[in-house]
């Protein structure tokens, strides 16, 4: 079957004023739709056609002669993901098995702020700053282009999507302002503490 476009879980300017409905009808009706139609013409009629989207994450990543496969891949999966990591009137500080996990990795919420700030801004060119589970501790990291936790065998539980189409229309070249806004506004923790909690086979707490 052929991968479809999913719909964005909120209307699109529920994330205003931090993240217009302009930038999402570019970012979802346009970049996203672009991931997922291409995709399906370069799988059409081969093996991969059968794969589930981690299936051909894993198995074109690195591989030179499906790249643009694998490119494409990895952004409907990042988009998809990036997506449920919005909320509105998010933001703030997580509770629970979340918030017990950045304390224990990172000293408190506002250290934890920091570094991923850091790690999103300082990504090179276009990229992906991530929240990952490695054997069950929490570690900030960034990627470049298309490259996700899949890819790497890695758990993704939060991402932030700092290619330049996320955030000019809005913030134009001010990348910090936009990673701030995400952190302090936009970021859905129940949706971090689901990831969390499939990981462990266990219920969000």
């Amino acid at each position: 079957m052929a991968f479809e476009l999913p719909p964005l879980p909120f209307p699109k300017n529920a994330l205003e004023p931090h993240m217009s409905a302009e930038t999402l009808e570019f970012h979802h009706g346009k970049h996203h739709a672009t991931y997922v139609k291409t995709l399906n013409e370069l799988i059409k009629g081969t093996p991969l056609e059968r794969q589930s989207l981690e299936e051909i994450i894993r198995s074109t990543h690195n591989d030179k002669s499906k790249t643009k496969v694998f490119n494409n891949a990895a952004q409907v999966w990042n988009h998809t993901f990036f997506w449920n990591c919005l909320k509105p009137q998010g933001g703030g500080s997580p509770r629970g098995e979340v918030a017990r996990a950045i304390d224990a990795a990172f000293g408190d919420i506002d250290k934890f702020k920091s570094e991923f700030k850091t790690a999103a801004v300082d990504q090179f060119g276009s990229g992906w700053a991530w929240l990952v589970s490695d054997s069950g501790r929490l570690k900030i990291t960034h990627t470049g282009n298309a490259v996700d936790p899949p890819a790497e065998k890695g758990t993704a539980l939060l991402t932030c999507d700092v290619w330049e189409h996320a955030y000019y229309l809005d913030y134009q070249n001010r990348r910090p302002d936009f990673v701030k806004a995400f952190l302090e506004h936009l970021v859905n923790w129940e949706f971090v503490a689901n990831n969390m909690s499939r990981q462990h086979g266990t219920a969000a707490a």
